[in-house]
């Protein structure tokens, strides 16, 4: 795990040792354990890394550089079956110098060229400088589990794990992006700015499964090289799902658990941390360390379900009970998000986070079950509507959109200053976020077309933001066995019955396929979401802080009506209608208006 970043410029103009040197120190949460620079003569460019070490502690040294010296790469992430690939590679009488998995990337692109990403089994955003070609690659691995972002301003290409490494280069070369007005309609759409947009104009993702090649003389080049949507639904029996499922999870946790230093697993006591740690524990002697925060109101405590899971399977637990009120801790998690986000569970999240840090250095989670396997109580209260399941496509398409907006296009009409409102009055955020996606996903049935898109927009936009940055806040990475390629691939082969049964059952056959491992109590208990309750203090103790807050910032005066902020605010306060989370969006934003610098 590691943070990442460099420069990719077309004139071959060095960036100043100063200015590497400021990129570096953004990133050094995310690797405090070693730094390293490629910056080869003459020729414009810049690989950077900051390096938290997992493996190989003492040859994992970053950037890995060809013999001849015309390759050199840097990653952030992880490759888990790098065991397999170097055993390969060595059969075919290629030396290795190092046990690093980072090693092993080199050395399949200096064999395979770019193809070598399909062999990949693994969590990563690669920077390749290829002088045989003249060219730079970006890489991001399938589904997005580690960030990668890029700016080109014309003459040079920027890249890194985190937009702060980006913004002080750019502004003190004079081409400091300005705020994306399109983001931030989208952002009040989705509550979280979908990618390839950031807040910022200029700067983008590099997409999920998708890699680019920059050169000077054919310009950027970008091709897909992973696709979710090329899977076809199969009709399964339960005893063959359940057997191959379990199989599947299985290995993808047994290759997470390499690591040379110390390893852990976040655990809630919800169906996807507990089976997690239950396939954990199939793989060790010694007891698994798991973490969990608890809180005294026991509406938002699934601390007694974890303590619960624990003791099944003979777990070195530990627990803390965390203040309920974190929102002294929100302006920190924005600067570590560098966006606007408006979901509160980043900051019990960031908890858990420092928790686990005291012991460990890596931590597997159960990220992706819900969105692989329609375990959020939204897929059953949608498709429980009556009619639902008789919409026409593009009608059902726009309904499960609607359903899952924040704002809806009239109340940001509204909301927004009239010149801003023009500005945006042609943009649908479902034309150009949403649509894509389902369009990809049409051969699907109903089920699977929401999560497809859940998959694509929510997690990695939002849901696999969190782990990232609130684990590499505090130093620590976090890994996602659910997110394996071949148990991504194996759910969408799965009918959208085997996930959400017609009775509304979530996790349908997977809580059947998990319950002899983990029980029926954790296997069927009502699922709790892991967040605070932000609502009630809006409404009370807080209404006074988030109304200062609102009215104080420049951002939303400039952006917004200040009438419409305040109806909002009093009907919240009132009771006559729950603005929780439109409250919270804006407050997110005006909070990371103070994060952001002199360029919001």
């Amino acid at each position: 795990m590691c943070g990442i970043f460099g420069q990719w410029h077309r004139a071959r103009q060095a960036l100043a040792p100063a200015q590497v040197a400021a990129m570096a120190a953004s990133l050094r949460h995310r690797g405090p354990d070693d730094e390293g620079v490629w910056q080869p003569q003459g020729r414009g460019v810049v690989l950077g890394n900051r390096r938290l070490s997992i493996i190989d502690i003492a040859g994992g040294h970053q950037p890995f550089v060809s013999d001849d010296g015309r390759v050199a790469l840097v990653q952030n992430g992880e490759i888990f079956n790098y065991v397999e690939l170097a055993e390969e590679l060595r059969r075919e009488g290629v030396q290795l110098r190092t046990g690093s998995d980072t090693e092993v990337l080199l050395r399949l692109y200096e064999r395979e060229g770019i193809a070598f990403l399909r062999r990949l089994n693994g969590m990563f955003a690669i920077a390749i400088d290829d002088a045989r070609e003249d060219a730079m690659y970006l890489v991001r691995d399938r589904i997005g589990v580690k960030p990668l972002y890029w700016c080109d301003d014309g003459r040079q290409v920027l890249f890194a794990s985190e937009i702060k490494a980006m913004l002080p280069v750019l502004r003190e070369q004079g081409v400091a992006p300005k705020l994306d007005l399109e983001a931030v309609h989208h952002y009040l759409t989705f509550n979280y700015v979908p990618p390839p947009w950031t807040v910022w104009q200029g700067v983008r993702h590099v997409m999920p499964g998708t890699w680019m090649k920059f050169t000077r003389g054919a310009g950027v080049q970008v091709q897909r090289w992973w696709d979710l949507s090329a899977q076809r639904e199969q009709d399964h029996r339960f005893e063959d799902w359940s057997a191959e499922f379990m199989a599947l999870l299985d290995d993808a946790t047994r290759i997470r658990l390499r690591a040379d230093v110390p390893w852990g697993a976040f655990l809630s006591g919800g169906v996807d941390s507990a089976t997690i740690v239950g396939l954990m524990a199939r793989h060790v002697r010694e007891p698994v360390k798991t973490f969990c925060i608890g809180f005294a109101d026991p509406r938002f405590d699934e601390s007694v379900f974890a303590a619960q899971a624990a003791q099944r399977f003979g777990c070195d637990h530990t627990s803390e009970v965390a203040e309920l009120n974190m929102l002294d801790r929100w302006p920190f998690v924005l600067r570590h998000l560098d966006q606007p986000h408006g979901d509160a569970s980043f900051m019990p999240t960031l908890r858990v986070s420092e928790l686990a840090a005291k012991h460990v250095k890596v931590v597997l989670t159960g990220d992706g079950g819900d969105e692989l396997f329609a375990g959020y109580e939204k897929y059953a209260d949608f498709f429980a509507q009556p009619g639902v399941a008789a919409l026409p496509g593009e009608e059902f398409r726009r309904r499960y959109f609607d359903s899952i907006s924040l704002f809806t296009p009239a109340d940001k009409t509204a909301l927004y200053q009239p010149a801003v409102a023009r500005e945006l009055a042609s943009i649908d955020s479902y034309e150009v976020a949403a649509r894509p996606w389902f369009e990809q996903a049409g051969h699907y049935d109903r089920v699977n077309q929401a999560l497809y898109l859940d998959m694509q927009l929510l997690l990695s936009g939002n849901n696999l933001v969190k782990p990232d940055r609130m684990g590499m806040a505090v130093s620590i990475e976090a890994r996602t066995p659910f997110l394996d390629w071949r148990v991504m691939e194996f759910a969408f082969r799965s009918r959208g019955a085997t996930k959400l049964s017609a009775g509304g059952d979530k996790k349908h056959w997977y809580k059947r396929a998990a319950e002899p491992l983990i029980g029926h109590d954790l296997a069927y208990r009502k699922k709790q979401m892991f967040t605070v309750p932000v609502g009630e203090w809006f409404r009370h103790e807080l209404h006074g802080w988030l109304a200062q807050t609102l009215r104080g910032s420049g951002l939303l005066q400039r952006l917004f009506r200040p009438e419409m902020v305040e109806h909002m605010l009093q009907e919240h306060r009132d009771g006559r209608a729950n603005r929780t989370r439109e409250l919270r969006a804006l407050a997110a934003l005006a909070l990371w208006e103070g994060t952001a610098g002199d360029s919001a």
